[in-house]
């Protein structure tokens, strides 16, 4: 998107009517015998632990994936052909496609949040096949982020067990859920997409569907009709993240369209799972106040009244960073003409250590409030939960 320099002036990205440049979406490969699931995975090489091989997570995975060669690594989080080698950027999507890690997650550790849930458990993976620009998965991990999964899933819902029952049940409603302990499950990947490869996610929400006190949630860009037949009865929230079109077809690479998220909200609720959504990221650029209106006002025509009902929503304005930045304008620098917009935003340091950029205190809290005002006008039955 070309614009003179003084186009930058934060009162631009309140004004501007233009729109974003379209980006047709990548197709994939798959798993499981749908033309879903081909289109997302491909995979022609696994690196993978040794403790994971041997593990019958690990051989599941693998029975699946007949003929493809499997490279032994020491650990999955640092992998120097893969996450080192600088020149996997111009691979980035294609990797996610056709690269598999196998891991032993190591820290089984639940922490609190408090904010979209009550405690963030230790997710079975970590990574996506999908290639959203703005992801803070693989700030760390350099050149290539594809999906890692860990097969001691025993272990991690073990773990998720003795945490639930070691808080009793919830004594006083919070943001999070008036009467259950929410946990979220795929804080760094994909649940959906994870189930097309293994029975990891559908392990989770077996073991939450016999924990009355506690709830799962995941957010998702992938519709993944598999999950209709695990039977969550009410114990698992699916939060699909949306956002306008044109932002999701430059900034969402592989996912589900926003409309077909929006169209699935309903047979997940059918299917037993409490629906939610993610207004996520919201992204200020020209013509953005617009787009969101008529994101809203679909989500109030597509949306029959049973969803609306349960519905509630979290506001989750953009993060960026100077690493991920970097990497982006190797593989897809269209996306940074928008996500990096330093007159805009600031330095802050997360609660994670890493040190971020965020809209300006002022900018981002005008657009919060002008976006609330949005809500109440196209769309008054969405509850927003959490803004962030």
């Amino acid at each position: 998107m070309n614009r003179p320099p003084e186009q930058h002036e934060q009162q631009a990205l309140f004004g501007w009517e233009d729109a974003v440049p379209a980006r047709p979406a990548d197709p994939g490969g798959g798993f499981r015998d749908s033309p879903r699931a081909r289109r997302m995975l491909n995979v022609r090489e696994v690196y993978a632990e040794p403790a994971a091989l041997a593990s019958p997570r690990g051989r599941q995975i693998l029975a699946r994936l007949p003929g493809v060669p499997v490279t032994e690594v020491a650990g999955h989080w640092r992998i120097p052909s893969l996450h080192g080698n600088d020149g996997n950027i111009a691979r980035w999507t294609r990797i996610k496609s056709e690269t598999l890690v196998l891991g032993v997650r190591q820290s089984l550790t639940t922490r609190p949040n408090g904010r979209s849930a009550d405690w963030i458990a230790p997710g079975a993976s970590n990574g996506c096949a999908m290639a959203c620009a703005y992801c803070y998965v693989p700030r760390r991990k350099g050149y290539a982020n594809p999906i890692t999964l860990f097969t001691n899933i025993e272990a991690i819902t073990a773990h998720v067990r003795r945490h639930v029952r070691a808080q009793g049940p919830k004594r006083e409603p919070n943001q999070c859920d008036p009467h259950a302990w929410v946990y979220d499950i795929g804080e760094n990947g994909d649940c959906s997409v994870d189930a097309l490869i293994c029975d990891n996610t559908a392990d989770l929400i077996a073991a939450f569907r016999a924990l009355p006190s506690a709830k799962a949630s995941f957010a998702t860009k992938f519709v993944n009709p598999d999950l209709l037949a695990l039977d969550p009865r009410g114990r698992t929230r699916v939060r699909f993240s949306v956002m306008p079109a044109d932002d999701s077809r430059l900034l969402d690479l592989r996912t589900s369209p926003v409309a077909e998220r929006i169209a699935a909200a309903a047979d997940f609720l059918d299917a037993g799972y409490e629906v939610h959504f993610n207004l996520s990221p919201v992204v200020l650029r020209p013509g953005w106040q617009r787009d969101w209106a008529e994101l809203l006002e679909q989500l109030d025509d597509v949306l029959p009244g049973r969803v609306k009902a349960q519905a509630a929503a979290e506001i989750i304005m953009l993060t960026h960073n100077q690493q991920l930045h970097e990497v982006n304008l190797g593989w897809h620098p269209r996306a940074e003409e928008v996500l990096w917009q330093p007159a805009a935003q600031e330095t802050k340091r997360s609660e994670n250590g890493a040190l971020n950029v965020r809209y300006a205190r002022d900018i981002k809290r005008d657009a919060l409030a002008r976006l609330r005002e949005l809500i109440a006008e196209h769309a008054p039955w969405l509850r927003v939960r959490y803004s962030f």
